[in-house]
């Protein structure tokens, strides 16, 4: 082979090996672990804000997406999933999915969003340092069950009773549950409640309220729950009962109100976060925010 030729064999070679090498580098495996059914949620929000940061599913980011579908026995296969891959950083979705990679000792940065309450469940030190693996979004759940009633309240002045249904598929859910109570029995108003196992509950549950002499419903969502918010919604406006939900999303499938934290910005802020750990940042140096 000539000296020519062989130079323009090496260089169709490089050409040909060094955009494989640019492409592997700058790909980034992030792994979304919702504990519900995260299909059922704007997610898409999610994967709008890593692409405005550079971090395109397909392009330079591999984004795995993995639903717990709230069966716990299935979000810890996902985890164990998860332990054997080592993604580059992990966005956990609600409060389950966090404690689930917690629990299960994970060293990978794990960015959390819909958590109420990471100090008390012994997820994070503190929300100023974090410490450890995990940095995240939270807000004060509990605190917004008393403020969602009032707001109900105010709306429908002179109802005497409300209904409340809740189930146990996020831990926070008992604390609201109580908020509520507490609230209302402050203001003199009676409170039928529900705990709901399953969706073959929810038409039943509308059924008893009215029969409670119910006014309104407040509605306490969980993983499951949140993937009927259209049949919530109808069963509400069939029995005449104004509805207080705790997000935007169920009020857009016809819920009456919410109060409640923004999902978009909760993403959006997961994101940025998730983007300063890919970027050499330790997430027990990120405050909680």
């Amino acid at each position: 082979m000539s000296g020519i030729k062989r130079r323009e064999f090496i260089a169709v070679l490089l050409a040909a090996a060094v955009p494989k090498a640019t492409c592997a580098q700058e790909r980034r495996r992030i792994s979304v672990l919702h504990s519900g059914f995260p299909d059922r949620t704007p997610i898409h929000l999610l994967y709008e804000a890593l692409g405005k940061l550079g971090y395109e599913n397909g392009r330079t980011a591999a984004i795995e997406l993995l639903g717990g579908e709230g069966d716990a026995d299935r979000l810890k296969a996902l985890v164990a999933h998860l332990a054997a891959q080592k993604p580059d950083v992990i966005i956990a979705i609600t409060s389950p999915a966090v404690l689930a990679l917690k629990q299960a000792g994970l060293t990978v940065p794990v960015v959390f969003a819909f958590v109420p309450d990471p100090v008390g469940m012994g997820i994070v030190e503190s929300l100023a340092h974090p410490g450890g693996n995990f940095t995240g979004i939270t807000y004060s759940e509990a605190l917004l069950g008393g403020k969602r009633l009032g707001l109900l309240i105010d709306a429908l002045p002179g109802i005497g009773g409300i209904a409340v249904f809740w189930g146990r598929g996020l831990p926070e859910n008992a604390a609201i549950l109580e908020s509520i109570r507490t609230s209302a029995s402050e203001r003199g108003i009676n409170v039928f409640w529900r705990e709901l196992q399953g969706t073959d509950d929810l038409a039943p549950a509308f059924d008893d309220a009215n029969r409670a002499g119910a006014r309104a419903v407040v509605f306490v969502t969980d993983n499951l729950m949140f993937g009927h918010r259209k049949q919530i919604a109808e069963l509400a406006l069939t029995h005449g009962l104004p509805s207080m939900h705790s997000f935007a999303t169920e009020v857009e499938d016809g819920g009456l109100m919410s109060y409640g934290p923004s999902m978009g910005e909760n993403y959006r802020r997961a994101a940025a976060l998730a983007e300063r750990i890919l970027k050499g940042t330790f997430p027990g140096e990120l405050p909680v925010e």
